[in-house]
């Protein structure tokens, strides 16, 4: 089968055109990943997609395929943190460290991502680096070339795709758990929906730094998602009175010094603290937003400077 079937459904005019099922939507990109559709009908369906707005169905069943197509691909993990920043400038990556942090309780966090678009400068040995040798992380170029080149087709076509939410959704460790940042927020509500069809359980999605998964600790921020299959919409309060852009190009934060200790920042450490008590609130269904902000903050205090095994 080609692809011309499915841009017919999403494109036939007005009147006439119609979302695609789960099912539908499963089976176009499995014949994209399978390299059985030309590149201009790929192209076609993605900018269509795009004009027309994405839809919780069609990113089900696209993540499905995906998932079938590079599955076994990495060891199971407890918490699948996807990190694919696009568009925007921006400053220090904290949420990185905050991964870092959350891994030196124990748990098994599994990053990838494709972050070229948000830094250039930023390479995998970098942000391995950043990371620290608890956080297994793996370049979507390595996991799944022809996802890359699906994603990097926005060089070609000028405009993000319904890609970057495929790949958020992902999840190629089979973790439990989920944290996903979005730029837009009509993305928190769409993702959820697309989760649930997935069955995934346990998921928090933010309006975060750059589209990361990363928290502004002097803004409330509504945190969308799954608790044990339910869908939850939960306040987090701010944690910090000063205010303060997240990303100011005139307080640029060393992350590594700031790990060390080398420098003090209260409103970075609060966004790295912030971002982890999220991430151990997801992982924790029982725990509430306090008692995961309280254990993000010990374990800053404690942290593991440079050893690799936790403090």
């Amino acid at each position: 089968m080609t692809l011309a079937p499915f841009v017919r459904i999403v494109a036939q005019g007005k009147g006439r055109a119609r979302t695609m099922t789960l099912s539908e939507a499963q089976e176009a990109m499995t014949v994209i990943l399978e390299d059985r559709a030309a590149p201009e009908a790929v192209g076609a369906l993605l900018m269509v997609l795009r004009l027309r707005g994405e839809e919780p169905q069609e990113i089900a069943g696209f993540t499905a395929a995906l998932r079938a197509h590079v599955s076994g691909t990495l060891p199971p993990a407890d918490l699948d943190w996807p990190s694919y920043a696009a568009g925007r400038s921006r400053g220090a990556p904290l949420y990185m460290l905050a991964a870092r942090l959350v891994a030196q309780t124990g748990l098994r966090v599994s990053m990838h991502g494709y972050n070229a678009y948000q830094n250039a400068s930023l390479s995998t040995a970098d942000i391995r680096e950043l990371i620290g040798p608890l956080v297994r992380y793996d370049p979507l170029a390595g996991l799944s070339p022809k996802a890359f080149e699906l994603l990097d087709l926005r060089s070609d076509l000028g405009l993000r795709s319904c890609i970057n939410t495929v790949l958020r959704m992902w999840n190629p460790s089979c973790a439990p758990a989920t944290v996903q940042g979005v730029f837009h927020p009509s993305y928190r509500s769409l993702q959820a929906q697309a989760a649930e069809m997935l069955g995934q359980r346990n998921l928090t999605i933010i309006k975060g730094g750059g589209g990361e998964f990363e928290r502004h600790p002097s803004k409330e921020i509504i945190c969308f998602g799954l608790r044990n299959g339910t869908h939850i919409q939960q306040a987090a309060p701010a944690i910090l009175s000063q205010t303060r852009r997240l990303h100011d190009a005139d307080a640029q934060v060393d992350p590594m010094a700031l790990w060390r200790g080398d420098i003090r920042d209260s409103f970075a450490e609060a966004t790295v603290t912030g971002t982890a008590a999220l991430a151990l609130w997801t992982v924790d269904s029982n725990a509430t937003l306090d008692q995961a902000q309280e254990k993000a903050q010990a374990l800053w205090a404690n942290r593991a400077i440079s050893q690799g095994v936790p403090a």
